[in-house]
């Protein structure tokens, strides 16, 4: 590059035949002395090895000669300045190229080289030439860095002995950038704009101002370790030969190319490249996502997503991270912190340990387990000063003082430190986490997270835990759930794939592979469609437990078209303070239709769906078990459904909207219905007829309501003459109230169909 050819730019000085009153004897600025005014030079019109030239005396101990013209200084420009001299006669000084720099026609610039090397005379009319380049940035080769110039005034000193008489051609300068930039016209040098590269100084200014005199071409950081004290946005591309460091209090935004190899490229590490590349995600609006670009990213220890921009408590903005993958690295990092502390539990504030002992070891996200505590409850808050715990939800059994235990699992990528984060998204990546970490835990409280055609490959505790409400609305889509236990016998499983405890998920379409628990869901409207989770067992009739664990008594959630392998749905109220029926509503709201659901090897006591009250006084109200297939291989169970009673059992009394229906069973002994067909032959004459539905309705419930009662063929008196009289019926009879009563006029025989029900639908 060459800027007199491509911007035209006037470079070399006046030649000295063309008036010495151009030259001056101090620094070339505006007013002082020049060697036509002072008499100190003379022009000799024709020496033999310079033709025209300027012949001085040298007077002073650095004598000087500056051209008074304004020579630029641009940044990435640099400047080669040529001079030929000789000596006459007398003593013999040494000879250097050297200049005034300035950022305005009067100002200079402090604190910048000004002199080239010097170069001794040391006999009389031998041609001696030097030379010294000017640049803004910090080279190799330069010899006086400007940088912040805008112009000088350029030319040589003779310093010491004085006396001689000296002999100077014309002074060229010339623009030599092109020996320092490689393809000057598509990319720009930090090291231009005063960059220095040492890992020491601030290059910050030098990144920004780099930037906007790119204007398109790509910036270059060369070799080298780049300070950035303050925030820096390129909004130009980038190529990265050295690397970049810089604090989590700043940030550094790549426009043009922002993905994460080139984020790995600028900060060289793997772990700081993605810190860097989500802070940045979170601080402009150009891109809605962080591409991977599919590379694994090996990682030591957990991410605090919340850290890396301690300015960021809260997002809602749509953001995703997309395709890659995340390594768990063999690292101490991704161990356990186990506390145990005494606290004091009352159900008047359902959702706070108070008194807790040695609170200030307890960690936000620890799981809580103790006495009364259900499944999947965890430590939102810690408040120091009261010594109070927040719990994500309410224990159902814990009134009183006890010691509970807080296990705080480290997990890949943790927003936990975020008070709320929202519409945040990862999709397409695969979470190795080796059976040393678990994959993510969700802010305090967010809407719509959404995780979609994601591989979860043995988390050691959990793929993906909600220690708040920041599961609001969460979509888990696609999906492939591995359990690192996968060798174990249920029994002996901890690992469970992921809970929530807010409202409205939608589950669908994913793959899960012998957990302890699919999931655990509290909360209610929620949508569990598509997916097929079995947890496998390969010892013969042995234990199996629950996949979908519903926790919440009214939950209003629809349970359509799985495969469900080996494991149940268990629907209890363990996140409930007063677990006893009062003023909430009981069991209810939940459809489960179009499922397919398998077991084998198992005991016939298994059930594919176990309801377990924690709490006296519950019935159920509202509850759709339609066009299921139940299938049990090698061995039969008993039936399907069970309550099981071991804290409390339900009011069979207050059944309410219960529909099993066209659902198909093999391999199980009893099939059930509501309502149930029944049919009744009454050999004996009698009025009363007591009809039994035996063991076919749902939970063994009672006989309640019988919706019809039709006779097959004829109903005959003593005299085996057909009567028509019209029954009534009594229901619940019978100790176990499910047995009924037809009740005729007369005494009679015959064959009657009735369709019974353990509810009332009204």
């Amino acid at each position: 590059m060459n800027k007199a050819i491509t911007d035209g730019l006037v470079l070399m000085p006046a030649p000295f035949a063309a008036g010495l009153a151009a030259w001056s004897s101090g620094d070339g600025t505006p007013g002082s002395d020049t060697y036509a005014g002072a008499g100190g030079g003379v022009l000799v019109p024709a020496d033999q090895d310079f033709g025209a030239c300027l012949e001085i005396v040298k007077t002073a101990s650095v004598q000087k000669i500056r051209f008074m013209g304004d020579t630029p200084i641009l940044p990435g420009c640099y400047l080669r300045v040529t001079a030929r001299v000789k000596a006459v006669a007398g003593a013999l000084p040494s000879v250097r190229i050297a200049g005034w720099a300035g950022t305005g026609a009067a100002t200079p610039l402090a604190g910048v080289v000004t002199q080239g090397p010097a170069r001794a005379l040391t006999t009389y009319g031998e041609v001696v030439e030097v030379s010294a380049i000017i640049g803004t940035g910090q080279r190799g080769g330069v010899d006086m860095v400007w940088s912040g110039a805008t112009l000088g005034h350029l030319g040589l000193d003779f310093t010491g002995a004085s006396g001689g008489v000296l002999r100077i051609d014309d002074i060229v300068i010339e623009d030599i950038t092109g020996a320092f930039l490689r393809d000057m016209l598509a990319q720009i040098d930090v090291r231009d704009h005063d960059a220095r590269g040492d890992g020491v100084t601030d290059d910050t200014a030098a990144f920004n101002a780099a930037d906007t005199a790119a204007q398109g071409r790509t910036i270059l950081v060369p070799a080298g370790t780049y300070r950035l004290a303050g925030n820096v946005t390129l909004r130009n591309r980038v190529r990265f030969e050295g690397t970049v460091t810089q604090g989590p209090e700043a940030w550094f935004i790549l426009q043009k190319n922002f993905d994460f190899p080139s984020y790995v490229d600028a900060f060289g590490d793997e772990e700081t490249a993605f810190r860097k590349a989500f802070q940045a995600l979170l601080n402009f609006a150009d891109h809605d996502g962080l591409d991977l670009c599919g590379r694994r990213i090996g990682l030591s220890g957990p991410v605090d997503m919340q850290g890396c921009d301690p300015s960021k408590t809260a997002f809602a903005t749509r953001r995703v991270i997309r395709n890659g993958q995340f390594q768990a690295l063999d690292s101490p990092a991704w161990n356990d912190t186990v506390v145990t502390s005494q606290a004091t539990y009352a159900a008047a504030n359902p959702r706070q340990l108070t008194a807790v002992a040695n609170v200030a070891n307890i960690e936000v996200g620890s799981l809580v387990t103790g006495a009364g505590v259900g499944r999947e409850v965890y430590v939102t808050e810690v408040n120091l000063a009261q010594a109070r715990v927040t719990l994500s939800a309410e224990l159902y059994d814990a009134e009183g003082t006890q010691v509970y235990t807080f296990r705080r699992f480290r997990y890949l990528l943790d927003f936990s430190g975020f008070s709320s984060l929202s519409s945040f998204i990862l999709a397409d990546i695969e979470f190795f986490c080796e059976g040393r970490a678990s994959a993510v835990m969700l802010a305090r409280q967010g809407i719509a997270f959404a995780v979609r055609d994601c591989f979860f490959t043995r988390p050691k505790d959990r793929a993906i835990t909600s220690i708040g409400i920041g599961c609001q609305g969460m979509l888990i889509d696609r999906c492939q759930f591995l359990s690192n236990e996968q060798g174990l016998a249920v029994n002996a499983r901890t690992s469970v794939a992921f809970n929530a405890n807010a409202n409205d998920t939608k589950i669908r379409d994913n793959r899960v592979v012998m957990w302890k628990h699919f999931c655990v869901l509290a909360g209610s409207g929620h949508v569990i469609a598509g997916n097929h989770w079995f947890h496998g067992d390969s010892t013969n009739a042995g234990v199996r437990k629950g996949g979908i664990i519903l926790t919440s008594p009214n939950v209003k959630t629809m349970i359509t078209g799985n495969y469900i392998d080996n494991n149940f749905i268990e629907w209890t109220n363990e996140h409930d303070a007063t677990p006893a029926l009062g003023a909430q509503f009981s069991f209810g709201g939940l459809t489960i239709t179009g499922n397919i659901l398998t077991v084998n090897d198992v005991a016939p006591w298994f059930n594919w769906l176990v309801i377990k009250p924690h709490g006296p006084g519950h019935y159920i109200h509202g509850l759709t078990v339609m066009g299921n297939v139940f299938r049990s291989l090698n061995g039969f169970i008993d039936r399907v459904e069970q309550v099981d009673t071991s804290i409390a059992d339900l009011d069979y009394g207050k059944m309410r909207n219960i529909t099993f229906a066209g659902n198909v069973f093999h391999g199980v002994s009893q099939e059930v219905r509501n309502p149930l067909p029944v049919v009744h032959a009454q050999a004996t004459a009698d009025r009363i007829w007591v009809v039994d539905s035996g063991t076919g309705l749902p939970f063994l419930g009672r006989a309640r309501t019988i919706e019809s009662v039709v006779p097959q063929g004829a109903i005959r008196n003593g005299a085996n003459q057909p009567i028509y009289e019209n029954p009534y019926v009594e229901p619940e009879y019978g100790a176990t109230k499910r047995q009924f009563r037809v009740i005729f006029a007369s005494p009679c025989t015959g064959t009657l169909r009735a369709q019974v029900r353990m509810d009332n639908p009204l």
